[in-house]
C-alpha cells in the first residue's frame, strides 16, 4: 500500500493524460483538455519512503506507463469517467485528523483514493496488550483476508459495518458468525451453494511468531466464499463464458460446461462431451491442482469449440480459478486477435509473462469481477511453457 498503489494511480494518470493529448492534438473532443484542470502525473509516496527509492521508481514509471497503454487496458471508459487525477491518501497509526478542518473533497483538484494502513508507519513490528486482549500484527497480513475476515464479503460487512464496529471486541467475534450463518441460510434456501465457515476458538490457538508447517491456523474454508456480484461473462466473440457454478446449476443457456469447482451440476452427469469436471483448488491449498488439469480443460474446450459450441467455465465463486483455466484456453487456442485457430498460433509463438498479461486483461475487460490469484497464474505461465505435448493436436 506504501508504493504499489502509489505506483499504478501515477501510471494511470500518465496514461490518461497521454491519451487526451493525443485527442486534443487531433482535434478530437474527449470531453476534457487535461492543461485546463492541472493534471497531476507526479509520484505521490508516503513519508516513509526513502527518497533513493522514490527516486529509483520514478526511473521506471515511463516504461510502465508504455507497458499498459500497449497492453490492451480500457484507457477511453477510464478518461471517460476520471474528471481528476488519482492520489493515494494515507492514514497510519500516527495520523491526527480535525475533522472540523477537513475541506469538502468536491474543492480537491484530485480524486482522493484513501488509503488506512495497520502497520507501523516505520516498520517495526507491532504488539498491543490490554488487560481484556492482545494481538500482533504482522505487515501484509491484511492481504489475505481469508485468513482473518472469518467468512465476511465485503457487501456483507459494509451491509452490517455499524452492528459489527459497535459489537466492541468481546462481541465482535460472535456477530460475525451470526451475520455470516444467517447470510448462508438465506442463499441455501434460494438454491445457492454456500458452504459453511467454521472458525477455531481462539482459545485453542498458539500464537508464536513462527508458524510451523503442521500448526492449525485460525480458519478454514471448505471452499471460496460466495459473493452477491457473481455473474456470468461473456469473453468477447469467443463463445467462452466464466462464471459462478451456482449458475450453472440454475440452468445456464450454454452447449456445454468446464466446472472446476468442488460440486457438482446436477443434470450433465452422463455427457461427457458437453460436461467436465475438474475438481481444482486453490494454490493455497494444491500448488500444482491447476497445473495437473489445464490439459484436460484445453482439449475439452477445443474439442467443442470447434464444433462452434458455447462453452461456460464456471469455479465456485468465478473470480479465480475459473478466469485462470479461461486464459490458459484463450492462449492455447487462439490467436493474439481473438480468433479461434485450433492452436496454430500457440504452437509457433513462444509465450512471455508480458503476452499472458496482455490475454488477462482481455479478459478482465468483460470479466469484470477477475481476481485471479498469483499462485494460479504461476502455474497457467508454467503449463503455456511446457504442456504442449499433453495437448490434442
Amino acid at each position: 500500500m506504501s508504493k504499489t498503489i502509489p505506483i499504478w494511480t501515477c501510471v494511470l494518470n500518465c496514461a490518461i493524460f497521454n491519451y487526451l493529448n493525443k485527442k486534443h492534438a487531433l482535434g478530437i473532443d474527449a470531453g476534457m483538455d487535461p492543461d485546463s484542470v492541472n493534471w497531476d502525473c507526479s509520484l505521490h509516496l508516503p513519508l516513509w519512503v526513502s527518497q533513493t527509492e522514490k527516486a529509483a521508481i520514478e526511473n521506471q514509471l515511463e516504461d510502465w506507463t508504455k507497458q499498459l497503454e500497449s497492453c490492451g487496458a480500457d484507457i477511453p471508459s477510464l478518461a471517460s469517467s476520471l474528471r481528476k487525477p488519482l492520489r493515494p491518501l494515507w492514514i497510519s497509526q500516527k495520523t491526527v485528523i480535525w475533522l472540523n478542518e477537513v475541506p469538502d473533497s468536491d474543492s480537491w483538484d484530485f480524486t482522493p483514493i484513501i488509503l488506512v494502513s495497520a502497520s507501523s508507519s516505520n516498520g517495526v513490528f507491532q504488539c498491543k496488550t490490554t488487560s481484556e486482549f492482545s494481538w500482533n500484527y504482522i505487515a501484509g497480513a491484511g492481504d489475505d483476508e481469508e485468513s482473518w475476515a472469518r467468512g465476511l464479503s465485503p457487501n456483507l460487512f459494509w451491509n452490517n459495518a455499524y452492528d459489527i464496529i459497535s459489537s466492541g471486541p468481546d462481541l465482535c467475534n460472535k456477530n460475525v458468525a451470526d451475520i455470516v450463518e444467517k447470510n448462508r441460510v438465506y442463499h441455501a434456501q434460494r438454491g445457492h451453494i454456500t458452504p459453511q465457515v467454521t472458525v477455531t476458538p481462539l482459545k485453542l490457538l498458539k500464537y508464536t511468531d513462527d508458524f510451523t508447517d503442521n500448526e492449525e491456523l485460525p480458519l478454514h474454508f471448505g471452499t471460496e466464499q460466495f459473493t452477491e456480484e457473481s455473474t456470468i461473462f461473456w469473453l468477447g466473440s469467443t463463445n467462452i463464458a466464466v462464471g459462478p457454478t451456482r449458475l450453472a446449476e440454475n440452468g445456464f443457456n450454454v452447449d456445454c460446461i468446464l466446472n472446476c469447482s468442488q460440486e457438482l451440476v446436477s443434470g450433465c452427469l452422463k455427457n461427457h462431451e458437453r460436461y467436465l469436471h475438474l475438481p481444482i483448488v486453490s494454490s493455497k491449498f494444491d500448488r500444482f491442482s491447476l497445473l495437473s488439469n489445464l490439459a484436460s480443460a484445453v482439449n475439452f474446450a477445443k474439442f467443442n469449440l470447434i464444433r462452434e459450441k458455447t462453452l461456460l467455465v464456471c469455479c465456485h465463486n468465478g473470480e479465480d480459478i475459473s478466469i485462470c483455466v479461461a486464459l490458459a484456453i484463450l492462449t492455447s487456442l487462439f490467436d493474439s486477435g481473438g480468433s479461434f485457430d485450433s492452436g496454430k498460433s500457440f504452437s509457433e509463438t513462444c509465450i512471455t509473462k508480458w503476452e499472458m498479461r496482455r490475454r488477462l486483461v482481455f479478459i478482465c475487460n468483460f470479466a469484470i469481477n477477475a481476481r485471479p490469484s498469483r499462485g494460479n497464474l504461476k502455474q497457467v505461465f508454467n503449463f503455456l511453457n511446457g504442456g504442449r505435448s499433453s495437448l490434442v493436436s
